[in-house]
């Protein structure tokens, strides 16, 4: 299959007048910035159905996937139970959140806060719900390899949530031939009248309205910590590239995951400026897979700064990994506890001072990016915590950063530098 199958419509479903364009013009990869009430979510949903009717391969496989699972059945499970009934003769599974066709075609709700569950599996279309939400690895990593053997189709659809994946994927469809890549503004689609767009604009800021109903990618992630200060470097050309200087010293910052993911930031200074020059992240791994790759590169270390509860022990060995570490060749300096609202404000006025590696750094760069605080829906506002989600490593291990780093002129003398091991 090359493109999307264009879906059967009938008396269930009554697609809008732009929701009947975008169907007949998908493509095998599709980007799709739409204005908040558009109706993404019975499109999408419409459009795996359609294409589970037409498909001719055994046992067709299709997904929808929302940031979280929750939100996958939140927002689109009712939505596929009804537009579904007239085509299938058995009942969703709701343990499992699918629902088969009459063909054998079988359509799976999924969050990408559990990639694990897509593993392995054969896809032959998936909508991604908000992508720029997610884990960009998702993709790439997990849902492409899947829809390799059945050439299978993707379509991406959300708001814009500042320049995030989302926004990233949408510039590299522009001007793709295999992409059908379309924007629809309020202003433009006319579906939600102009009374409503006139008391939304007065209830929102000017930012808030120009990404949700005007889709605008140019407004910060709105919950996000350093949305401003990221755009402000990347107008000022700070995220570029940044070369490593072998007369100067490199300083790590560590998150230490336990069943999540680790992440270490390399930095040096020269004067003022803080050049972040290389960013690493991996899960799973034991504490000497993070020394060997320190090892492996050309660097030559001034210290290592690790979060406080690096320092407790573990009830299974009763060592820290601090200790751990220390048995592995370095020496680490632990970065003292405060306030995560403290150490984020230190943040922020050590971003000016920052020039980050637009290769080397990309992943660490988004997680600045994206990292957001947490939204209370019951309440209809943002919680004072932040959000815990991929873009937390690299957030929490940046934040460790701005409170350990020391100015040049007191950083420690150099050990070993042999071995780029302090």
């Amino acid at each position: 299959m090359n493109a999307v199958q264009e879906i059967v419509h009938d008396a269930i479903y009554e697609p809008r007048t732009h929701q009947r364009l975008v169907h007949s013009r998908l493509k095998r990869f599709n980007s799709l910035v739409c204005h908040r009430r558009f109706g993404k979510t019975v499109l999408a949903v419409n459009q795996l159905i359609g294409s589970g009717l037409k498909c001719t391969l055994e046992r067709p496989r299709y997904a929808y996937i929302a940031p979280y699972r929750k939100q996958a059945k939140d927002v689109a499970w009712d939505f596929l139970k009804h537009y579904s009934s007239p085509y299938r003769d058995t009942d969703p599974n709701i343990a499992e959140l699918w629902c088969e066709l009459r063909t054998g075609a079988r359509i799976t709700l999924h969050g990408s806060d559990n990639p694990d569950a897509l593993r392995g599996l054969y896809l032959d279309g998936v909508v991604f719900d908000e992508f720029g939400d997610m884990d960009p690895v998702t993709w790439t990593q997990v849902v492409r390899p899947a829809l390799a053997d059945r050439k299978g189709w993707a379509i991406f659809i959300g708001t814009p949530k500042g320049r995030n994946a989302f926004y990233d994927l949408h510039v590299a469809a522009n001007g793709n031939d295999e992409w059908y890549s379309a924007v629809f503004k309020a202003s433009e689609t006319g579906i939600v009248d102009e009374a409503e767009l006139r008391s939304s604009r007065k209830d929102m800021t000017e930012e808030e309205y120009a990404q949700e109903f005007e889709c605008s990618f140019q407004a910060p992630n709105i919950g996000s910590y350093y949305g401003k200060e990221m755009q402000i470097a990347e107008n000022e050309g700070r995220i570029t590239r940044v070369p490593w200087e072998p007369r100067l010293p490199v300083t790590t910052a560590w998150d230490l995951g336990m069943d999540d993911a680790t992440a270490i930031w390399f930095c040096q200074q020269a004067g003022r400026e803080i050049r972040v020059i290389d960013y690493y992240e991996a899960s799973g791994e034991g504490l000497s897979h993070y020394v060997a790759h320190l090892r492996n590169q050309r660097y030559v270390y001034a210290e290592h700064l690790l979060p406080h509860d690096a320092e407790v022990k573990e009830l299974g060995t009763g060592v820290s990994r601090v200790e751990t570490l220390q048995g592995l060749g370095l020496n680490p300096t632990v970065v003292p506890a405060q306030r995560v609202e403290d150490g984020i404000n230190a943040v922020r006025l050590m971003l000016p001072r920052c020039y980050f590696d637009t290769e080397k750094c990309a992943r660490g760069v988004k997680s600045l990016q994206h990292y957001q605080r947490e939204w209370a829906p019951k309440l209809g506002t943002w919680r004072s915590s932040p959000k815990h989600d991929w873009a937390s490593h690299g957030a929490d291990a940046f934040r460790y950063l701005a409170i350990g780093m020391r100015p040049p002129e007191s950083s420690k003398p150099l050990k070993y530098p042999q071995m780029g091991i302090v």
